[in-house]
């Protein structure tokens, strides 16, 4: 059995996965409390389907873009029951999550993930299914300029664009609605897929895909206080004589 985990966004989902199908899969909105929340879904849904962590053969984790602290919180889960169980591991971009339900459609296929600051995270793929360039953190309008054929543009981060992909490409564009649950089942059957054919992922290299550093600002300066909660003193001037 392989355990799929996706902690990419604020929709996160955990799935089992044997050599045919997915047999269980649970997704849930979180407002990014990860670190909380994981596990205990992680142990539900293993009771739901009768098992136990030494029943799995292998986990499956999605690698970003997503949140910054979500995806960590994902991929030290996955690393940690890879390692205690000696499994392999394996990786997939949330990108090619979204995308992987629409690659054999025969349409050009535009993945959006929010990134924030106004941008989105995105990968194109051309009808064959394969990438017709890197993915990359770009501005709605400058991605849409490379549109220039029938696309379907499907992920978490349609409903943010939705009106404005409509009106620049009008029937060119079909907007899927996004379903929360597809990412993990798509995390399951891309990691069975993966493993079956011995692309596992590497314990001590496997790193979440940003696109994008987060930006940091300097520290705010602030007024030292020393230990026992009280104002540094300042010392007090001699009168002039």
């Amino acid at each position: 059995m392989l355990l799929a985990l996706d902690t990419s966004t604020r929709y996160a989902g955990v799935a089992i996965a044997n050599e045919d199908c997915v047999v269980a899969s649970h997704s849930w909105h979180s407002t990014y409390n990860h670190t909380t929340e994981l596990m205990p879904v992680v142990a539900q849904i293993l009771r739901h389907a009768s098992l136990n962590p030494a029943d799995l053969d292998g986990v499956a984790v999605a690698l970003g873009p997503g949140g910054f602290s979500a995806l960590r919180v994902g991929i030290s889960a996955a690393k940690g029951l890879a390692l205690v169980g000696k499994i392999p591991i394996v990786g997939v971009s949330s990108l090619d999550l979204e995308a992987f339900p629409y690659l054999e459609s025969g349409s050009q296929v535009c993945a959006l993930i929010e990134a924030g600051r106004e941008e989105c995270a995105t990968a194109l793929f051309g009808p064959d299914g394969n990438r017709v360039r890197e993915d990359s953190v770009c501005g709605i309008a400058e991605l849409l300029t490379e549109i220039t054929e029938p696309t379907i543009f499907c992920g978490e981060g349609v409903t943010y664009w939705q009106s404005q992909i409509t009106a620049e490409l009008g029937s060119k564009a079909l907007i899927v609605r996004p379903v929360s649950s597809n990412r993990v089942w798509a995390l399951a059957v891309i990691g069975r897929q993966k493993i079956a054919a011995g692309e596992v992922g590497d314990l001590t290299t496997m790193q979440p895909e940003y696109l994008r550093m987060p930006s940091i600002g300097a520290p705010k300066q602030r007024d030292r206080v020393p230990q026992g909660g009280r104002a540094a003193r300042r010392p007090i001037p001699k009168p002039a004589r």
